[in-house]
């Protein structure tokens, strides 16, 4: 499956989820975990497939009424939750990269990319929410804010990973850095093994088996 195709793939099923109403939540965690993990955990895969379900998102809302608002919020709490496993995921990819590596490697741009996911997640929000008509950029809005106000679980779940990674982003600059495209193409390999493992025991029980 090209790149595009599992985009459309994404967009698809998440919005036969929302229009569904049924375990959206859960569904569309599901959906965007395992997109990520089928290709590598770099930041141009978690932006297209945040791109991707945000149409999803979009196109499915389109079916709903009088319950669009708790299925928006159902919806968009799971790009959040998934978002913040993902940057769980590259901060422990970061962590076993710099214990592993015997020469020292630049992680600064790849503490930046989980830096900025928030920013991400709340990006493809407006994005939705300037898309769709007046009622439902309302409720679209209304979520924004209150992010803003009380938080995110991905930019929490950031502020923990940068946190934790500290004490990287001092390394020397007189010591000679690996190249910052093969540091993040080694920490992207690392962090889809990691993910895998927190998607593969976020499963009932019954799905393992």
């Amino acid at each position: 499956m090209t790149g595009i195709d599992q985009q459309q793939n994404v967009t698809d099923t998440v919005r036969d989820a929302v229009t569904s109403g049924v375990d959206v939540h859960q569904q569309i965690k599901n959906i965007i975990l395992k997109a990520l993990t089928t290709g590598q955990l770099d930041m141009e895969n978690i932006k297209n497939v945040t791109a991707a379900v945000g149409k999803g998102i979009d196109e499915g809302m389109a079916h709903q009424d009088e319950h669009a608002k708790e299925v928006f919020i159902h919806a968009a709490t799971a790009l959040d939750d998934a978002l913040a496993i993902a940057a769980e995921a590259s901060k422990l990819a970061i962590q076993e990269a710099a214990f592993k590596v015997t020469s020292q490697h630049d992680f600064s741009e790849a503490a930046k990319d989980i830096q900025d996911m928030e920013r991400l997640f709340i990006d493809t929000l407006e994005k939705v929410a300037r898309g769709s008509n007046q009622v439902m950029a309302g409720i679209v809005n209304d979520f924004i804010d209150h992010s803003r106000r009380s938080g995110t679980a991905v930019g929490k779940q950031a502020l923990i990973a940068l946190d934790a990674l500290k004490d990287l982003s001092r390394i020397s600059t007189d010591i000679i850095v690996s190249s910052t495209a093969a540091t993040t193409s080694a920490l992207a390999k690392i962090g889809s093994g990691i993910l895998l493992g927190i998607a593969e025991s976020l499963q009932p029980a019954h799905s393992r088996k």
